[in-house]
């Protein structure tokens, strides 16, 4: 929920926390409760979210809830972090659905997760929940060239596809979709190493219900993404073994 009104980006990770908890006598999860350090932040714009279904209907709210020096109302926080802020994809304009912002981290929330990530040093993976496509990305978002680095390069691209495989998603390069700068997964990679995947959940397009594909979607949603989340997790020791 770095986007208010894409919900199921937030039913996803607190399912997987479920699941964990629901499901950790099981050796393969039990090991992976033992071996690795798991963080889940099921939403990244509260305020965002509040307002999006205030009054008991929708308000198709992207942005957070800062208030702009034209009057207007919000930042898109996932052009606002640092890697590449301020350039293609993202608006400088504040009325615009992908303004950046004043500054990179201008806004509480995206500043909160480069607190959070900055903090923890042994990262290795993440996965940046979004709706909707049905798509699997990795940087960069914020250019149309690859990644310098092959090794890492052929490790993403070998995770994305194996992730493909597991949910019917399209894997690409987050650029072959719209080039967008200041977004969470360059930052990830290009600040900190981190491998770091967006995922556009259910459903494929707008014609299948969009922002808003109902209740029904959240459990299958869900099943479709745990082998993914549990993929990550097990790479996360080394995630240039993906490639080997």
């Amino acid at each position: 929920a770095h986007h208010a009104r894409e919900h199921l980006s937030t039913e996803v990770p607190l399912l997987l926390a479920k699941h964990l908890v629901d499901n950790r006598a099981r050796p393969e999860i039990a090991r992976l409760l033992n071996e690795r350090d798991i963080y889940i932040i099921p939403m990244v714009n509260p305020d965002g979210v509040e307002y999006d279904i205030e009054g008991g209907r929708y308000h198709m709210q992207r942005k957070n809830m800062s208030k702009n020096a034209d009057g207007s109302t919000g930042v898109d926080l996932n052009r606002n972090y640092g890697w590449g802020w301020g350039g293609g994809g993202a608006s400088p304009y504040p009325d615009d659905e992908t303004y950046r912002g004043p500054a990179a981290f201008s806004e509480p929330e995206s500043n909160a997760v480069k607190t959070f990530v900055e903090a923890r040093p042994n990262l290795k993976v993440m996965i940046s929940y979004h709706t909707f496509s049905e798509l699997i990305l990795y940087p960069w978002g914020g250019s149309n060239d690859p990644i310098p680095d092959a090794k890492a390069l052929k490790a993403f691209q070998a995770m994305a596809g194996e992730m493909a495989k597991m949910t019917g998603y399209t894997p690409e390069q987050s650029s072959d979709l719209y080039v967008a700068t200041g977004d969470t997964c360059d930052w990830a990679w290009g600040e900190r190493g981190i491998f770091a995947f967006t995922f556009e959940l259910t459903p494929k397009s707008m014609w299948d219900g969009g922002f808003y594909p109902g209740p029904d979607a959240v459990a299958t949603t869900f099943q479709a993404n745990i082998r993914p989340a549990l993929y990550l997790i097990d790479l996360s020791d080394d995630p240039l073994r993906a490639a080997q």
